[in-house]
């Protein structure tokens, strides 16, 4: 069933490389402006070119995006944090000790573990890119940034 649309979510993962970016631009491309959107990682990694690759497939860009910290934040002001991996979701616990900020899990698959050739990796990064885009839609509704 959907919930009403906070007006600020953060996308938390480990390194913020691969799941809170890809839920983070999923939820921006559905739902534009009608919410701020942004995503961190636990610790900042380096950019994974998969990610770029299965977003690109399905119309979403991913050029300006930068991996950052929790305390690489420039607000800290958010309604909700989904937390999408259990160190994440550690920290933004600790965050509704001191803000009153509602904190979810949404436990989700690190794509990057998986071995093979390349079209089975990329396989992996769809699925949970796949997932991201439902669980999303679950959560918030299906209404567009277009309003469609």
């Amino acid at each position: 069933m959907a919930g009403e649309l906070p007006s600020a979510v953060l996308f938390a993962c480990t390194q913020n490389v691969i799941r809170s970016v890809m839920a983070a631009a999923i939820m921006k491309h559905l739902y534009g402006q009608r919410s701020y959107i942004a995503s961190c990682g636990v610790r900042p990694g380096n950019p994974d070119p998969f990610v770029a690759t299965v977003m690109d497939e399905i119309g979403i860009d991913l050029g300006r995006h930068r991996p950052q910290s929790f305390e690489d934040l420039e607000d800290t002001s958010f309604d909700l944090v989904i937390s999408l991996s259990p160190e994440a979701h550690h920290r933004a616990l600790e965050l509704t000790r001191t803000m009153a900020i509602e904190a979810e899990y949404w436990p989700t698959l690190d794509p990057s573990v998986t071995a093979g050739s390349r079209e089975q990796i990329l396989d992996s990064y769809r699925e949970v890119r796949d997932q991201l885009m439902r669980r999303i839609r679950q959560r918030f509704g299906s209404i567009s940034a277009s309003g469609v």
